[in-house]
């Protein structure tokens, strides 16, 4: 175990002083995705300002999901590069298969995608705000909880680029089907679920657990009167088990692998 993770420290050093050799680029891709996500939120900002409130939810409130489910998918984001552009089709899979390391570990650490800082900043800076201007006591085990749900959640999208990845063993075009579960599922967690039909909150508790890392903690975080004391601090334990069941899934895959016959 510790061995590996020496070899995952030195494949993100790797990936890090190579995309270092480009520091302009660097800093404009970086800011390129700071100001994109940046529009995202000015259109939950254009929202309120229009409706003033989402049922019973403020802009603040709702901010503090948009920070905390940004924080997480950026941190998946930047280390999930391997899984995220796997294809079985050109047959750079048989390179990694030839390695004698884990074939999953070999892909978490084939980059370091260093621009998603641009994310993972204008998420903190929104959760900053939504934090200082409704006042939340950061208790210690407050502050606890707001780890652990990012660390669920970032599990869980990284789940999902491992089961997006597992499916082009069987398929040939299957980027776009996951996309509407990754890049939609944070649509999806920057508004609190209660908002949505039942059947829809329903699918992103039992299926894909999103509501184990966003909506369930965060309500702890908010309004903890609403919800058992213990359901807060469980819940983002559904996105660890969820990443462990696609990397045993990634298994069966790499498992049926036939190379690509081409």
């Amino acid at each position: 175990m510790l061995d590996n993770l020496r070899l995952y420290g030195r494949y993100i050093g790797i990936s890090f002083r190579g995309q270092m050799q480009y520091r302009a680029s660097f800093i404009m891709l970086s800011l390129g995705h700071f100001l994109m996500t940046g529009l995202e939120f000015a259109g939950i900002w254009a929202l309120f300002a229009r409706f003033e409130s989402l049922g019973d939810w403020s802009l603040p409130e709702v901010a503090l999901f948009y920070g905390i489910i940004n924080v997480s998918f950026s941190l998946c984001d930047a280390t999930s590069r391997g899984f995220d552009v796997f294809s079985t089709k050109n047959g750079e899979f048989d390179r990694i298969l030839l390695r004698p390391r884990s074939t999953a570990l070999q892909l978490a650490g084939q980059e370091l995608t260093l621009r998603r800082i641009g994310r993972l900043s204008q998420g903190l800076l929104v959760l900053l705000w939504a934090a200082h201007t409704l006042g939340i006591p950061w208790t210690p085990d407050r502050i606890l909880l707001l780890l652990f749900t990012i660390l669920g959640g970032a599990c869980l999208f990284y789940g999902l680029i491992v089961f997006q990845a597992t499916l082009s063993f069987w398929t040939t075009e299957s980027l776009e089907i996951f996309n509407t579960m990754t890049y939609g599922g944070v649509e999806t967690a920057q508004y609190p679920l209660a908002i949505y039909r039942p059947w829809f909150r329903r699918f992103f508790t039992f299926v894909v657990p999103l509501a184990c890392v966003s909506y369930l903690p965060i309500l702890g975080i908010l309004r903890p009167l609403e919800t058992a004391a213990w359901v807060p601090f469980v819940a983002p334990l559904a996105g660890i088990v969820f990443l462990l069941v696609a990397l045993r899934v990634w298994r069966i895959g790499v498992r049926h692998y036939c190379s690509t016959g081409s």
